[in-house]
């Protein structure tokens, strides 16, 4: 602007005016341009102590700043790179970017000059000497031994309050079970008379007979059904089986042959009562006849001594007889516990079933035939997950397992070209893996890293494994906190442990870049399986890392 309002001056300048303005000139654009300062907060540090690095960049807003990313410290390490701070001061702002670094050797380390590009300018900064210093220990208050490992407690989970809700429906459910099946219940009045011998229920009916108003009424019908039944009642049980269902003649019939067997030792006027008693019964309730009152209050009476007479007339049960009577009541208390039995086991499949049904239609039958069974794949999704950095720099990821360090053996040659970390949980014949990798290329000079041959050795280490009919797709990936890189994903048959069989899997390789390191993140599971496409999405979701530099 300033040489645009010259040029329409109509001013003639002296060459020495006009030498000294284009002088001022070129540096009064320079200064306005940018200008870059760098600092430290300590320039003598204890081993893995932290300084920080400050780089501050004046410029007006439209110039794009691009500041230095990745291990661009060397020899000490960036630890952490923190966002910039903006600060405006009239037309011009104020960058401020700020750098974590440490060192864990002792020594003199020169920090090298740092490359900042300010719109098309590029600046650097001055090397800035640090010097790291031993940990001094005073060994004249002794040493002490290395404390042991410390179990690190879980974070609390609601987990108790499912157990808890299982206990309460478990227990309501056993209880209703026990009152209603279980439970020895008070015994009626009925199943009290039931539990009676038959000599006394016979007793007892006779005097409830009394207690009714049949006679009162003149119901002679109902009268002498209830006597009769008690007398045929009482026969059925102790001497012939079908009296209950038998005519009067037939069982007057049979009482006869069991006199003339010996069986019943019963006289024929005992036998001859109990027949006028039953043909006057079957005139009152079939002809309708109509006895006087106190004649059928006799034969209430015959009645109650001919049952005397019968139970006179019965032998004395045998040892064997009196076996036999209770063994059929221990049968009969065991069929009653086996129809006890079985109905808690229906009753509770029907609630198991109901319960299932109802889950499956809520949450799908696979997820509740998963939880039942159980699943490798789902136990992982709904464990405790880790978050964590791995490798340097750093890429944090979370996984449902902490990965642990693995050394991978590098041939010789190899070795003195890069230098490798890698971490990681399962393998490839375990159906799920979970790999990452970061790799420090040395001298590495002009030459740029090719991602996509990275990524390609790392299917090579598939085919190795045994995988076979490698599918792969290519895009771009962008990790949530904006760095890009490639993503190399489609399926394979991996080898089932144990076999010659193959199965179908799916895995996904993401490849970053940033300077000479490269930063592989790769997953495999096999495939349909819902709960490892969750973990993958979960996993791919979490991963930070510094943006790569093209």
């Amino acid at each position: 602007m300033i040489i645009e309002e010259l040029r329409m001056t109509n001013f003639k300048l002296r060459p020495s005016r006009d030498l000294s303005l284009s002088f001022f000139l070129i540096l009064f654009s320079w200064f306005s341009f940018a200008q870059v300062i760098s600092t430290i907060d300590s320039t003598s540090i204890k081993i893995g102590e932290q300084i920080t690095y400050h780089i501050q960049v004046e410029t007006d807003s439209t110039k794009l700043v691009v500041f230095p990313e990745g291990q661009t410290f060397s020899p000490l390490e960036m630890i952490e790179s923190y966002d910039v701070d903006t600060l405006k001061n009239r037309d011009k702002f104020n960058l401020i970017k700020k750098y974590g670094l440490t060192q864990f050797d002792s020594g003199k380390y020169i920090i090298p000059q740092q490359k900042i590009i300010v719109g098309d300018k590029t600046f650097f900064t001055d090397s800035i000497q640090v010097e790291v210093r031993n940990v001094e220990i005073d060994t004249t208050k002794g040493l002490y031994d290395i404390k042991p490992i410390i179990a690190v407690q879980k974070a609390h989970s609601n987990w108790w309050i499912y157990v808890l809700l299982a206990f309460l429906i478990i227990g309501a459910i056993s209880f209703l079970l026990y009152w209603f099946i279980w439970r020895k219940k008070p015994l009626t009045e009925a199943e009290q008379i039931a539990l009676l011998p038959p000599y006394d229920r016979a007793k007892l009916a006779l005097k409830k007979l009394d207690e009714s108003h049949y006679l009162e009424h003149q119901n002679m019908k109902d009268y002498y059904s209830e006597l009769t039944f008690i007398i045929r009642k009482y026969l059925d049980e102790k001497v012939y089986d079908r009296a209950l269902e038998s005519t009067t003649d037939e069982l007057i019939k049979r009482l006869t042959l069991l006199k003339e067997g010996n069986q019943v030792d019963l006289s024929k006027d005992d036998i001859k009562n109990l027949e006028n008693i039953l043909k006057r019964a079957d005139l009152v309730k079939f002809a309708k006849s109509a006895p006087d009152i106190e004649l059928a209050k006799i034969d209430r009476d015959t009645i109650d001594i001919e049952i005397d007479h019968v139970k006179e007339a019965l032998p004395e049960p045998t040892e064997e007889e009196k076996l036999l009577d209770a063994k059929y009541r221990e049968e009969q208390e065991r069929k009653k516990k086996r129809k006890k039995v079985w109905i808690t086991v229906a009753i509770s499949v029907f609630l198991l079933l109901v319960t299932i049904t109802g889950f499956s239609i809520k949450y799908g039958f696979d997820y509740v035939k998963d939880t039942i069974i159980g699943h490798d794949s789902k136990e992982l999704l709904e464990g405790d997950w880790v978050t964590s950095a791995y490798g340097f720099p750093p890429i944090t990821i979370s996984t449902p397992k902490v990965l642990r360090r693995t050394t991978p053996e590098l041939p010789e040659e190899m070795a003195q070209q890069i230098e490798m970390t890698q971490f990681g949980y399962g393998s490839l014949i375990d159906r799920f893996q979970i790999r990452v990798a970061t790799t420090k290329i040395k001298n590495l000079g002009e030459n740029k890293i090719d991602i996509e041959k990275a990524i390609d050795s790392e299917l090579n280490l598939f085919e190795n494994a045994g995988a076979q009919n490698i599918i792969t797709k290519r895009e771009k990936f962008v990790t949530p906190n904006g760095a890009e890189g490639l993503k190399v994903y489609g399926t394979m048959d991996a080898p089932v442990l144990g076999t010659d069989k193959l199965e179908k899997g799916k895995y996904v390789v993401l490849g970053f870049t940033a300077e000479n390191v490269v930063q592989e993140v790769m997953i495999f599971h096999r495939e349909n399986d819902t709960y490892a496409e969750k973990i993958l999405e979960r996993i791919l979701n979490s991963i930070e890392l510094k943006k790569a530099e093209n």
